[in-house]
C-alpha cells in the first residue's frame, strides 16, 4: 500500500488572539494598556504540530473541522503560505479559538472558547481511513471529534501518537486517547505523581513509549519498563513565549522516530525543537528547520542514546 503522507495530524486547528500582558496572574484592574498590542494569528495545537513536522521535511496532512469564517480563513492561509495539505470539514459552529495572555517571562494562560464546538461533531469516518491508509503515522489532537476517529485509525493500521497536555491523570476524558496511542505525550504541569501516570498509560493501552515533558527541568521518558531523564536544552536566544512549545517537543520527536533514530536522540531531537519554539514570539508561528535542528544535536556536547 503506498503511503504517502509521513504523518497525518488530526484536529487542533484554530486561531489565538494573543494578549501581552505585564504580569501572570493578572491583577484586577480597570483597564490595561497593551504594547505590542493585541493580535489574532492561526495556530493551535495541530496546526503546531503539522507546521512543526513540515519544517522538518515530512510529508505532513492535517484535517479538522473549520468554519466558514474570518477566522477559519487565517487557518486555510497558513497551511496554503506553507505548503501543508489540509483537508477541511465545515463546522457550522465555527472555527475554533482561544485568547491567550502572555507574560513578561513567557509563560501563557488559555482562554478557549468551548462555544465553537458541539456534542455531534464528527469526521468523517471514510475520510479518516482513506487518509489514514494513506499514512505512515497519525498524532491525534484531543478534541471530541478526534476521540471518534480512534476505532478507524487504530483498524487502519497506521502507529497513533497523543499529546495529552495539562491531563491530571484521572480526567476519564482523556484516557481513550492515553490507552489507543503507541506514543503518548503529556505534561507533568497538573501530575501529582507524573511516573505513576506513565506507567498505568502502559499498562493500561497500548503505548510503546510514554514522555512527559516538564519545561526547564526537562522530560521523562518511558520505554521498556525503564524511565530515563531528558534533560532541558537551552534555547540559543531568549525566552519570550512558551506557546507551542510541548507541540514543537512532539513534531521533533516524531521526526527521530520516523526517520529511525533511538529513543534517546528522538528526546534530543524534541528538547531542541520546544527550545527553539520558546524563543519565538507568540505572534508568530514558526518551527525549527531540519538542518537546523540537526545542527544544534551535533554541538550537544552529551546525546542521550537508548537502543
Amino acid at each position: 500500500m503506498s503511503r504517502d503522507i509521513d504523518v497525518l495530524v488530526l484536529g487542533g486547528a484554530g486561531v489565538d488572539t494573543i494578549v501581552q500582558v505585564p504580569e501572570l496572574p493578572l491583577p484586577y484592574a480597570d483597564s490595561y494598556m497593551i504594547r505590542p498590542g493585541i493580535e489574532s494569528r492561526a495556530g493551535q495545537t495541530g496546526d503546531f504540530v503539522a507546521l512543526g513536522l513540515h519544517a522538518l521535511g515530512l510529508r505532513t496532512h492535517h484535517l479538522d473541522l473549520l468554519g466558514d469564517d474570518p477566522e477559519g480563513d487565517l487557518v486555510r492561509a497558513l497551511h496554503r503560505d506553507r505548503g501543508i495539505p489540509l483537508t477541511e470539514v465545515p463546522q457550522p459552529a465555527g472555527t475554533k479559538r482561544a485568547v491567550n495572555l502572555v507574560g513578561p517571562d513567557g509563560r501563557r494562560l488559555s482562554l478557549y472558547d468551548d462555544s465553537r464546538s458541539r456534542e455531534a461533531d464528527r469526521l468523517p469516518e471514510k475520510t479518516v481511513r482513506d487518509l489514514a491508509s494513506a499514512s505512515r503515522h497519525a498524532h491525534v489532537s484531543i478534541t471530541h471529534p478526534c476521540a471518534f476517529a480512534l476505532p478507524a485509525l487504530r483498524e487502519s493500521g497506521v502507529t497513533l501518537s497523543t499529546d495529552l497536555h495539562n491531563w491530571d491523570g484521572e480526567n476519564p476524558y482523556h484516557e481513550p486517547f492515553a490507552f489507543a496511542a503507541d506514543i503518548v505525550f503529556v505534561s507533568t504541569t497538573a501530575l501529582a505523581d507524573p511516573e505513576r501516570t506513565m506507567r498505568r498509560i502502559v499498562e493500561r493501552g497500548r503505548a510503546e513509549v510514554v514522555v512527559a515533558t516538564a519545561g526547564a527541568e526537562g522530560a521523562y521518558l518511558l520505554a521498556d519498563g525503564e524511565l530515563t531523564h531528558i534533560p532541558a536544552v537551552e534555547p540559543r536566544t531568549p525566552v519570550v513565549d512558551s506557546n507551542g512549545a510541548g507541540d514543537s517537543f512532539a513534531a521533533g520527536f516524531l521526526y527521530g522516530r520516523l526517520t529511525g533514530e533511538p529513543l534517546g536522540r528522538c528526546a534530543l531531537y524534541g528538547a531542541v525543537a520546544g527550545a527553539y519554539a520558546c524563543t519565538v514570539p507568540a505572534t508568530r508561528a514558526d518551527a525549527i528547520g531540519r538542518d537546523e535542528l540537526l545542527s544544534q544535536v551535533a554541538e550537544s556536547e552529551e546525546i542521550p542514546s537508548r537502543h
